[in-house]
This record gives C-alpha cells, sequence and structure tokens, in this order.
C-alpha cells in the first residue's frame, strides 16, 4: 500500500484556572495538540500526536514539507521515515522539526498496525504485554506562598482514583519565599503521611536545582523511599548526572527532551542515569524502541515521558508494552479535557492501568471534529510569572 496525503491536525484548549500547572517562573495557560495524519491508498489511515511543545502550526510546516518525500512511497518501508536530528533539548521552536518527524513516524506505525490487523504493539514485539501501568503525573498546582498543602489534595486524590504511583514537582519558585530543600523535604514527608505508605512518590526537579541542592534533596528522597529523582540539575550537565548518580543510591532518571539514541549514548556509557525517559511524540516510536533496547542492554530502566494528550498516550503505552525493561507509563494530570475528549471513546485508564486490547493500531481514534471542538490559539503554552521576593 502506498501513502497518498499527508496532513495535520491542530487544537487547543485554553486552561480553567484549575488545570493551569506552575513549575519555578513559568505558569501555563493552555494545551496544545498536533496530529500527524498519514492517509495511503486502500483508504486507511495512521494517526500520531507530534510533542506540541515544538509549536503545532510549525509541526504542521515540516510535516507539510516532508510531504511530498512521502507520498507515492510504500507504508511498510522503514526508510521513508525523515531523522530526528537531536534538536529538541529545550522545548523551543527549534524542537518543531524533530517533534514533526515523531508525529510522522507514529502514524506510520499506527497504519501499518491498522493494515496487519494488529496492535501496534505486537508489531514491535509479538510476545507484547497487553497491561500497562499508569502514574499520575501532577503536583504542579501547589504556590508556596499561597498554600502548598495543596500538593497532598492532588497526590491523595490520585491516590483515590486508583493510581499506585504519583510524581509530585519543586512548586514555584524557591527563591520568591526562601524555600530549601530541607523545607521541600518536610513538604514531602506531610504528603507522604496523608498518602499512606502503599502509594509509591517520585519527584521531578524540572532542570531547576543546583548540583549541591540535588545532592541533599535526593538523599532526603532516598532516606524516604522516593522511586525516583528526575532531571534535578541542568539536561545539559553530563558530569552533575553522572557525580549525582554515583553518589546516592536513588534512581536518577533524565533524557525527556533527547530525540535521538546518538544524545542518549554517553549518558548510557558513564551511567548518569538508572531510568530512560524518550517520549515517542518527542522522538518517535522507532527511535524510542532503539533507545530502549541499549538502555535494557546497559541494566537500566525506561519510563517514557508523556506530557501530552491521550494519543500521545497510547503510543507511549504501546512502547512500554513491547520493551521488557519499561515497567509504566506516565499520564499527564493537568491536561485538561483535551487530552481525552480528542479521542473517540474518552479514557481507556482504569485505575491505574490500561488495557491495550487487540484492536488494530494504537487501539484508538481522533474526534471527527478536534479542530472546531478545540479551534487552535496562537501562542505560548505559558506566561512568565514575576513575584517579589516575600521579604523584600
Amino acid at each position: 500500500m502506498k501513502i497518498v496525503k499527508t496532513t495535520t491536525l491542530v487544537g487547543t484548549r485554553i486552561h480553567q484556572r484549575e488545570d493551569q500547572w506552575v513549575t519555578d517562573r513559568y505558569r501555563s495557560v493552555k494545551a496544545d495538540i498536533a496530529v500527524v495524519v498519514i492517509e495511503a491508498d486502500d483508504g486507511t489511515t495512521g494517526i500520531g500526536e507530534a510533542c506540541a511543545y515544538g509549536n503545532p502550526l510549525q509541526i504542521a510546516d515540516w510535516v507539510q514539507w516532508y510531504a511530498p518525500s512521502l507520498i507515492g512511497r510504500e507504508v511498510d518501508d522503514l526508510g521513508i521515515v525523515p531523522a530526528p536530528t537531536g534538536s529538541a533539548l529545550v522545548h523551543a521552536v527549534g524542537s518543531a522539526h524533530d517533534f514533526a518527524v515523531a508525529g510522522i513516524d507514529c502514524a506510520l506505525w499506527d497504519l501499518r498496525a491498522k493494515q496487519a490487523g494488529l496492535p501496534v504493539r505486537r508489531l514491535l514485539d509479538e510476545r507484547a504485554s497487553a497491561e500497562v501501568d499508569v502514574y499520575a503525573s501532577g503536583g504542579v498546582r501547589y504556590d508556596w506562598r499561597a498554600d502548598p498543602r495543596t500538593l497532598i489534595e492532588d497526590v491523595v486524590g490520585y491516590a483515590a482514583d486508583g493510581y499506585s504511583a504519583v510524581k509530585i514537582r519543586l512548586g514555584t519558585y524557591w527563591g520568591w519565599d526562601g524555600v530549601t530543600p530541607e523545607r521541600f523535604l518536610r513538604l514531602f514527608d506531610e504528603v507522604r503521611r496523608e498518602a499512606g505508605p502503599g502509594l509509591g512518590l517520585a519527584v521531578d526537579g524540572n532542570s531547576r536545582l543546583t548540583r549541591a541542592d540535588a545532592l541533599t534533596v535526593a538523599r532526603g528522597l532516598e532516606e524516604r523511599g522516593a522511586l525516583w529523582f528526575e532531571e534535578p540539575i541542568a539536561k545539559d550537565d553530563l558530569e552533575g548526572y553522572v557525580e549525582l548518580n554515583r553518589s546516592v543510591g536513588l534512581r536518577i532518571s533524565g533524557g525527556e527532551s533527547f530525540t535521538t539514541l546518538e544524545q542518549f549514548r554517553p549518558w548510557i556509557e558513564r551511567g548518569a542515569f538508572d531510568i530512560v525517559q524518550p517520549d515517542a511524540g518527542v522522538c518517535g516510536i522507532t527511535e524510542l524502541m532503539k533507545i530502549g533496547r541499549v538502555a535494557e542492554r546497559s541494566g537500566m530502566e525506561l519510563i517514557p515521558h508523556s506530557w501530552h494528550n491521550g494519543l500521545m498516550g497510547m503510543a507511549n503505552a504501546h512502547a512500554v508494552a513491547a520493551l521488557p525493561n519499561a515497567s509504566m507509563l506516565e499520564e499527564c494530570m493537568v491536561q485538561g479535557p483535551l487530552k481525552w475528549d480528542s479521542i473517540v471513546g474518552g479514557t481507556p485508564v482504569k485505575e491505574g492501568r490500561i488495557d491495550l486490547g487487540d484492536a488494530p493500531g494504537f487501539g484508538v481514534e481522533i474526534i471527527d471534529d478536534l479542530e472546531s471542538r478545540f479551534p487552535y490559539v496562537e501562542g505560548h503554552y505559558a506566561v512568565e510569572v514575576y513575584r517579589r521576593d516575600h521579604a523584600a
């Protein structure tokens, strides 16, 4: 079967206050979606969600630019997928190319699987499991100045919904309110007491901490039995990660912005991470599987980053199901209705698990009226917040 058409659907949902997430000096104001659609000459279509941080319209432009090299080619020709360049280290305009490539790659996997009458997971590995554990990724709505205990409410709520693990963040910019690693760890202790000992807790540092503060927090989290500490220091500080990982027994994770195996190589070889976190919407399923297999050979786990909408989550879920060293999937808890209302039938997550079933492809479809129901709104997904230091 040959490719006859490529398009990109884009959409936006302006956040209500309860869905706005905050980290450091930034507050989110909207959620975007970019879905690549590839049609074959038998009428079958494949869909793949690209990470919308690359700017949906620029993603669409790259997909259109690649269209002439895709149209007329055989669907099952793995060589037609453009290569990611490694340009997405930061979520910025320059990342649109690699995110578009990821969307194309995911759409082609969905299309191939539909034509084969198989779920994507079984094209990746015929022994792939059908169920995937999902952890709640949140803890981003609390404000150190207003009331940091709102973090506890969120975490307890996720546990009540059946999630067995939750990831939290560091809250608003620590410098505004004199927050220290010790104060954060005291809040972590409160969360643990209220949520109970059975809930797994991980922490995402969002690359915010100095090496010294990261070590203090990591040692504290290790003492408290945290699951892992994600990207505590700058994304490109390889030496810092190597040093930190050698200094603590707590698992250190990262790599959500890497789009190539070549980018991961030095981090894997030097033991900078215990857990690698590629994202199918950032690097594509093809590259994610390569990274996962090399990580397995090095004794590392894979837990993909997945911080957008339902289709991207399903692509990552199929990859997790097919990799023996992949244990669970991230679900963004503050994306708002766009996350699952963009999918026909809504969420497949039930009490912290997804049953992928045997439906062909990713097993889900995008709603027909995506662009009219969620019309695209230009502009960045977040705004920078300014506050005077509390002591000022």
